[in-house]
């Protein structure tokens, strides 16, 4: 159970999802850290309510500070699938934010920097990075966004810290941060859409990055998900109260 002691790293914390979870998190009175490359962004964003540490994934050296002292670690950074203003180009032929950069290398190099006490390192990685030669997984990999995740995951794995992985489907509803078809469109659940979760890499759908959000935080409640890598989709009609032990007992 998370104790109000504890201390919770958020890393892609300004991104759709990383906000979600730290006003969940503040929502429970929690200590919150979150981890950005831009002070001045994440003070707009959160004002004096989180501590802020600057680092970046893709340079371990700047990770030390922000990692320190912390009880459980939240990873929800991420770049674009495809080429976009987010991969940061130098040039036209070298770009910095790649997948392989953060969604690989990145993540690698926090499950490295993360405290050997550590409670638990929750990562949102996607649904069919089991599934990278099948479509329509094929063509969201074009450019290695499953593989990088794939390499994640194992670095997590073999680490031997607890662990949690999340897998959602495409993720939709606000915040909108990238610029791509589901942010034009602004596609939603509105809240309709009941919470699934599976097993084996099997599911397809949409998720919302509110209930991803959710579901981040949940998770640190229960220890029946440490270990444990599952799907998460919406999909059905909403109960008027989400279950969270029927849903843990599908992957226990």
């Amino acid at each position: 159970m998370l104790k109000k002691t504890d201390l919770i790293l958020v890393a892609g914390a300004t991104g759709g999802v990383g906000q979600l979870v730290i006003a969940k998190l503040l929502s429970k009175n929690l200590c919150v850290r979150a981890l950005s490359r831009s002070r001045n962004k994440a003070r707009q964003m959160f004002g004096e309510a989180v501590e802020i540490a600057v680092g970046d994934l893709r340079y371990q050296e700047t990770l030390a500070t922000a990692t320190k002292n912390v009880t459980h670690i939240i990873c929800c950074s991420g770049t674009t699938a495809f080429p976009s203003q987010r991969w940061d180009f130098l040039n036209w032929f070298v770009a910095k934010n790649t997948p392989r950069a953060v969604d690989g290398s990145g993540v690698k190099n926090l499950v490295a920097a993360a405290p050997e006490n550590l409670k638990r390192f929750v990562l949102i990685s996607s649904c069919g990075v089991l599934r990278k030669e099948r479509f329509p997984f094929k063509v969201l990999n074009a450019f290695g966004i499953l593989d990088a995740k794939l390499e994640a995951e194992a670095a997590i794995k073999a680490s031997q810290l607890p662990y949690t992985i999340i897998r959602p489907g495409r993720l939709i509803d606000g915040p909108y941060t990238s610029y791509d078809l589901n942010s034009l469109l602004r596609a939603k659940t509105e809240g309709k859409k009941a919470v699934v979760i599976g097993t084996g890499d099997t599911l397809n759908g949409e998720s919302s990055r509110i209930d991803v959000a959710q579901v981040c935080v949940e998770c640190l409640n229960y220890q029946v998900t440490v270990g444990k890598a599952f799907e998460l989709i919406n999909y059905g009609k909403r109960p008027a109260v989400t279950d969270w032990e029927q849903l843990w007992a599908q992957i226990g």
